[in-house]
């Protein structure tokens, strides 16, 4: 497969993202990225970072504030359908950013729980701005999706397979903003936020598109048995008035400046 297959791809998480499975099952993602959206701000000249733009969605939006926006995204794929949308994207390891005092802003949305090595992540981004540029993020915060995860790992140990060791980065405020301090910013805003989110396909299409990682040891059939088993084990979720699952998902929102 070259670079650039426009196949399913896997990034440095382990995660496989294919571009139209994730606007069909994951198209609320950048739909509920209105909040962090807004503390960030963007104004016309900036010039700011999507840290993890995935398929572009919400940094055309940002766009329209006048603010050059640059994407980078660990998935090839992904980055195709950014480009496809007009947004200057490249494929980048959130862990290896290769930027040096280039942005005014770092903005990430849905990103930062995929980066196992957060600081790493921090020392790039830090890199990335100017003296007092802002980064801006939302992500999974401590107690994300600690169901969904559950029913997995239950239905991996039913069907003899074990626990996955693989793990999200979902750390809790406190954890983080000591984390942010430690490489050079100053914390202006933290806060974990539970937000019950609707999932439009139900929980197989969540786990269709997000769970790769934690089933990534299993052959074919037995990752489609081990979600099978899951989806039913979470057929009691709570739902919302349109009948679909609502997902337990935490968010941490933060916005810091680099010193």
């Amino acid at each position: 497969m070259s670079a650039f297959d426009t196949a399913t791809t896997t990034s440095s998480a382990g995660q496989q993202w294919n571009a139209q499975d994730y606007a069909i099952d994951a198209g609320f993602v950048p739909r509920l990225g209105g909040a962090v959206a807004r503390l960030l701000d963007a104004r016309a000249g900036e010039r700011i970072l999507d840290l993890g733009c995935g398929d572009g969605v919400l940094t055309t939006e940002l766009a329209l504030s006048g603010a050059h926006m640059q994407g980078v995204d660990a998935s090839p794929e992904m980055v195709i359908a950014a480009r496809a949308r007009g947004v200057d994207a490249q494929v980048m390891d959130g862990h290896a950013l290769a930027f040096d005092g280039a942005f005014d802003a770092v903005f990430s949305n849905a990103a930062l729980h995929w980066m196992p090595d957060p600081d790493r992540v921090l020392e790039g981004v830090r890199r990335a701005l100017r003296p007092g540029g802002r980064l801006v993020a939302e992500f999974g915060g401590h107690g994300n999706v600690a169901t969904i995860i559950a029913a997995v790992q239950a239905a991996r140990v039913a069907h003899g397979h074990g626990a996955s060791a693989f793990h999200w980065y979902f750390p809790t405020a406190d954890a983080y903003a000591d984390r942010l301090r430690q490489h050079g910013f100053q914390v202006q805003l933290i806060e974990c936020l539970p937000r019950p989110t609707a999932l439009p396909t139900g929980v197989a299409g969540w786990l269709r598109v997000f769970a790769a990682p934690l089933l990534a040891d299993l052959p074919a059939e037995a990752r489609a048995t081990v979600r099978d088993a899951a989806t039913a084990l979470l057929a009691d979720l709570p739902r919302n008035a349109a009948c679909q699952p609502l997902a337990d998902y935490v968010r941490l929102r933060v916005l810091a400046r680099r010193r």
